[in-house]
């Protein structure tokens, strides 16, 4: 299922440019040409995201992302605008936006900061506090683990990557993927980095590290955690 977008920008060629980029993308997108109509589609449909410009008729920008959070709405914003000031900038987030882009702007750097907004959406809808599996008991909210009764210290990349590999039970996860959602894309972390604490919280929460009944190494393809 493809993540739904609302693009309120009132520039047709600039409206039509992004609709297709975003719908190139796999995104289902739906556009509004001004600030009322788009604010009246955004309370009616289900949007996981709505690219929103400033400056347009009717509604601007600010008004329309100050109306949508006044009626609760916890869609992900990414507000546009060709200004640079820092006090619109802050106006905007202070209103409820998310994030704020500034025109002109390259593509990629569009779909890279929607990517970034709805992995985050996706990370806290699926976030787990409290899990256990075997012996292990574990709380990631107070960053807890422990193993038959007894308490075990985990690294903060060892917490963060069992949580990951929890949330994601039931499916391989790519060595790309924990790389990018556990380290957030830094490019000073190795491949090696991500097996080193796999083989960490292999030795703190399995009764066997070499031979594991739950994070399981998929060769050439990356992990997966199984219960």
């Amino acid at each position: 299922m493809s993540f739904r977008i609302l693009l309120i920008e009132d520039e047709a060629g600039l409206r039509m440019t992004i609709s297709d980029l975003l719908s190139g993308d796999g995104y289902e997108v739906e556009t509004a040409s001004d600030g009322e109509t788009g604010y009246i589609k955004a309370l009616e449909g289900r949007f996981d995201l709505i690219v929103l410009d400033v400056m347009l008729p009717k509604r601007d920008g600010f008004e329309v992302c100050r109306m949508l959070r006044h009626q609760g709405a916890e869609v992900e914003i990414l507000m546009l605008t060709a200004r640079t000031e820092l006090a619109d900038r802050v106006n905007g987030l202070q209103l409820g936006a998310d994030d704020y882009l500034t025109k002109p702007f390259e593509p990629a750097e569009l779909l890279a900061r929607i990517q970034a907004m709805l992995r985050r959406k996706k990370k806290e809808a699926v976030r787990i506090t409290r899990f256990s599996f075997g012996d292990i008991s574990v709380n990631f909210d107070r960053f807890e683990l422990q193993k038959a009764g007894k308490s075990v210290h985990l690294l903060g990349k060892e917490m963060q990557l069992l949580q990951y590999l929890i949330e994601n039970r039931g499916r391989i996860v790519p060595r790309e993927e924990l790389l990018r959602e556990v380290w957030d894309y830094s490019e000073t972390v190795s491949s090696r980095t991500l097996d080193v604490h796999i083989s960490w919280l292999r030795q703190k929460v399995e009764d066997d590290p070499h031979s594991p009944n739950h994070i399981h190494t998929v060769r050439g393809r990356g992990y997966s955690f199984s219960v």
